[in-house]
Formats: structure tokens, C-alpha cells, sequence
């Protein structure tokens, strides 16, 4: 039986906006749309109280992606995990915010493992660029 590697992605990039400012759009599904080439987003399940176990689908041309909020600490870090979608498992996204001296460091961490043995390497490379995509306008977006 094959072995299937696991993937990962990990993007870092620095911007002059402060974390708040970030937080804005990060913190918020619904802004998504707007800083991403997503499409669409629907809310399945709002966050409780702690931010915690929002259901939110995303669509983008024939692909419609469902995630949830695992993770939730408020100008700090946002985990999302993979629900359906896409041919992987364990897909787990951590997008962490560090103060820097003049702005603020986004970094998005994400790992999977591909259903299919050799398929890896082609969500890898496809989620790298999606991934790059979604730091530069979430830089961008949130910057005065």
C-alpha cells in the first residue's frame, strides 16, 4: 500500500497594519469575498459565544469548500479544519497574527494529507498559490 506524505504550506508576510486592523477582515467570514478570490460564503452554523465552531462554506468556480472554526483568539490566531471539498484529510489551516516592529506579521500554516497516493503534490502546489493569494489581500485589504 502506498504511503501518502503529508503536505504543508506555509506562507509569512508582513504588513504596516496593525492587528486589529487585520482582524477586521480575518475574524469575519463574510469579508472573505472581498480580500480572496472567493467567490461566495455562506454561514452553515454561527461561532457560540468563544468564537468557536462556526460552519462556514466558500465557493469558488465549481469548488465549494466547507470549513470550521477550531481555533479563535481575537487579533491573534484563527484554525479552521477542512470538513468537505476538496480529496484530502486533516486539512487544518492556523493563520497566526505577531506584532512587528511597524506593522504586524501574517502567518498561514496549513496542513493536509491527500485521499489519493501522488496526488499531494498538485493540491500542494494549487493551495500554495490560493494560500499566497489570500495573505497578499489580506495584507493589502487591511493596510490604511
Amino acid at each position: 500500500m502506498a504511503r501518502v506524505a503529508r503536505q504543508e504550506i506555509d506562507i509569512r508576510k508582513t504588513t504596516e497594519a496593525e492587528p486589529a486592523a487585520i482582524w477586521r477582515l480575518l475574524g469575519d467570514s463574510s469579508t472573505w469575498p472581498w480580500w480572496t478570490p472567493i467567490e461566495s460564503f455562506d454561514l452553515e452554523r454561527p461561532a457560540g459565544t468563544d468564537g468557536l465552531g462556526e460552519v462556514r462554506a466558500f465557493k469558488t468556480g465549481r469548488v465549494r469548500v466547507r470549513e470550521e472554526i477550531v481555533e479563535y483568539e481575537a487579533e491573534r490566531r484563527l484554525s479552521y479544519k477542512l470538513l468537505s471539498g476538496l480529496a484530502v484529510r486533516d486539512y487544518r489551516a492556523d493563520i497566526d497574527l505577531t506584532p512587528r516592529p511597524g506593522g504586524t506579521e501574517i502567518h498561514w500554516h496549513t496542513t493536509f494529507t491527500a485521499k489519493m497516493p501522488g496526488t499531494g503534490w498538485l493540491y500542494r502546489a494549487a493551495l500554495t498559490k490560493a494560500t499566497q493569494r489570500f495573505v497578499d489581500g489580506l495584507a493589502e485589504h487591511s493596510a490604511g
